[in-house]
């Protein structure tokens, strides 16, 4: 358990209205009482905010006008004693305020350190602490709620049933086998075993069934964008970003590296790549960038294919489509609003059953089909983030995998009848997986590693 207090800016860094400077201990009280020209902190209620100076203790002058915020544990965050310290907004009122506070004893917060202590003293799990650093990375709306979901508990509550079920499934043979004589306590059957170890693998196989989407909506679509030069990458990607980031010119070959941009499409995260287009050049600087597209592919979730309807298809379409075969694309037909010269015949036939969509981006049309298109391919074209329990962290979808791998192994050993005894190292094992989801069987240094890549101050 922490004893020692920990402070840090908890706002982003840079010019703004305020900004907010955070400590966390069983010192953090009296620490600041010691600085503040107002009412007694040390006295006032838990949960108020209260206006005074913070006084640098040196040269006995005011150092910053604040609004302090005083609540105490156990009904806190950390569940330990918290002050906010809200000051003026910019880098010298806000530093001037956390360097007099490490004067006094306190300590700089470590990445994370303020989530990791509501972790360690039990407010929350690890599951949860987990969602408040997907909360501050989400990019869409429901990417938000996913997390909000994962923060209530919703995912945390469903890992404790299942544990529970194979708590007391493999207590119950444990009472089987050590206390025979015991006529009162039904005997652990095959059949009963059997029944309980589906019953948790069929919930772990429902995770896993919406774990590519709740992946999705935490990390976005990696997608690329791809076609010849000039068939209009960066009009698409100016036109789903809606200000322009890429370079549009009549030149081919314009892009000569690869520009990223994140945009939401359904509620759907995309971190679209608009690379250089691929064809041979001797330009040495779009070489490069060629094969920087290239490896950008074979890394993607998604390709969006751009043909030009006003030229026909030439062989390096051919062979960009041969490049993404196997892969997730849609073909996108543009510049519709011009003479067609494009044999639509052949790319079907090239496309297979990929979804193919006509657009003319100066026109702006055709963007609500394609956003149909990209929700349809990984979504069935809905997206529901209301009643269902997301699984979106890579961790967790790992750990869902091994103890799903863990109950195959035990009803396996069901089916050949071995002993239950033996059965029941599988399912325990399953219940140690499932507890590092939520943090009752992770270890010290997994605890480390998660909590040092929050950002400082939360």
């Amino acid at each position: 358990m922490e004893t020692d207090t920990i402070t840090a800016i908890s706002t982003p860094i840079g010019e703004g209205a305020i900004s907010i400077v955070r400590l966390s201990g069983s010192e953090a009280i009296s620490i600041v009482a010691g600085l503040f020209q107002g009412k007694d902190l040390e006295q006032v209620d838990s949960h108020t905010i209260n206006y005074g100076k913070i006084m640098d203790p040196e040269t006995k002058e005011v150092a910053e006008e604040v609004m302090v915020s005083v609540m105490r544990a156990p009904k806190t965050f950390t569940r330990e004693n918290i002050v906010e310290i809200n000051c003026h907004g910019g880098m010298v009122a806000v530093n001037r305020v956390l360097e007099i506070l490490l004067s006094q004893g306190a300590r700089l917060a470590e990445p994370g350190e303020f989530t990791k202590r509501a972790f360690l003293n039990g407010r929350i799990d690890l599951s949860q602490a987990e969602a408040v650093m997907d909360l501050i990375r989400a990019k869409t709306d429901k990417a938000m709620n996913v997390a909000l979901k994962q923060m209530d508990g919703r995912l945390s509550s469903l890992i404790q049933r299942l544990r529970q079920t194979l708590l007391e499934t493999v207590a119950h043979v444990e009472v089987n086998i050590d206390y025979p004589e015991y006529d009162d306590v039904e005997e652990m059957s095959h059949e009963m075993m059997r029944e309980k170890t589906k019953e948790v693998a069929s919930e772990i196989d429902d995770l896993l069934r919406v774990a590519q989407q709740g992946k999705i909506l935490r990390e976005g679509l990696a997608t690329a964008i791809i076609g010849r030069p000039n068939v209009g990458k960066s009009s698409l990607m100016n036109t789903l970003v809606q200000e322009n980031k890429a370079i549009v010119t009549e030149i081919p070959g314009t892009t000569r590296d690869i520009i990223e941009e994140y945009v939401n499409v359904r509620g759907v995260p995309l971190r679209l790549v608009d690379t250089a287009g691929i064809r041979e050049t001797e330009d040495i600087v779009e070489k490069i960038g060629v094969e920087r597209s290239r490896q950008v592919l074979k890394e993607s979730d998604l390709i969006l294919f751009v043909l030009n309807y006003n030229d026909a298809l030439s062989e390096d379409d051919r062979k960009l489509f041969e490049a993404i075969e196997g892969l997730e694309y849609i073909v996108i037909i543009n510049k519709m609003d011009l003479e067609q010269k494009l044999d639509m015949d052949e790319v079907k036939a090239l496309a297979g059953d990929r979804p193919i969509v006509s657009t003319s981006f100066t026109e702006e049309k055709g963007i609500d089909d394609l956003e149909t298109a990209i929700a349809k391919t990984f979504f069935a074209g809905d997206i529901d983030t209301g009643d269902m329990t997301y699984v979106s962290n890579v961790r967790h979808i790992q750990l869902l995998k091994q103890a799903k791998q863990a109950l195959e192994d035990a009803m396996n050993s069901l089916e050949m009848e071995m002993p239950l005894d033996i059965v029941q190292i599988d399912v325990t094992r399953t219940w140690e997986f499932l507890g590092e989801i939520i943090g009752d069987t992770a270890s010290d240094s997994l605890i480390d590693q998660l909590f040092s890549q929050f950002c400082l101050g939360k």
